[in-house]
């Protein structure tokens, strides 16, 4: 018996990866990324791995959050025999309605570890306060019929 008893369908597995690729091989590149609210700020967190810093660009504008980076290819796709192509490679952008107000002249930014944290204070001056509204019950209105 031998000894991997399913190894003619990791063989056919690798076939179908080597000579059909998948859809989303050509599908553009989209960092996962979390929001998150800390304290008096907003932060968000994406994975940039193999993106330099110098290549991201954030901007804020009318509470929306664009991030937009190029992790670009080291050498020419052709010239390396790949048995196995998984890292893609090329630009992005992210476009994300940020979920309060904010201070947009006051965004900060750091990359370590390929792990983008971007700060974003919150604007408490536009944020709504809010108000404690006191409900009462309802008196049922006597309807009278009209002949």
């Amino acid at each position: 018996m031998p000894l991997l008893p399913y190894r003619s369908l990791f063989d056919m597995d690798r076939f179908f990866d080597a000579d059909f690729p998948s859809l989303s091989d050509y599908a553009p590149l989209r960092p996962s990324m979390d929001i998150y609210e800390k304290g008096p700020n907003v932060i968000a967190e994406m994975n940039v791995p193999g993106i330099d810093a110098d290549k991201i660009e954030i901007s804020i504008k009318d509470g929306i959050l664009h991030i937009a980076g190029t992790s670009e290819q080291k050498e020419k796709e052709q010239e390396k025999g790949y048995w196995r192509k998984e890292i893609r490679r090329g630009s992005f952008e992210r476009l994300i309605r940020l979920p309060v107000p904010v201070n947009e002249k006051k965004i900060k930014a750091s990359c370590e570890n390929g792990i983008l944290v971007i700060t974003i204070p919150k604007d408490t001056a536009k944020i709504g306060k809010k108000v404690a509204v006191k409900v009462t019950k309802a008196t049922p209105k006597k309807i009278s019929k009209r002949a």
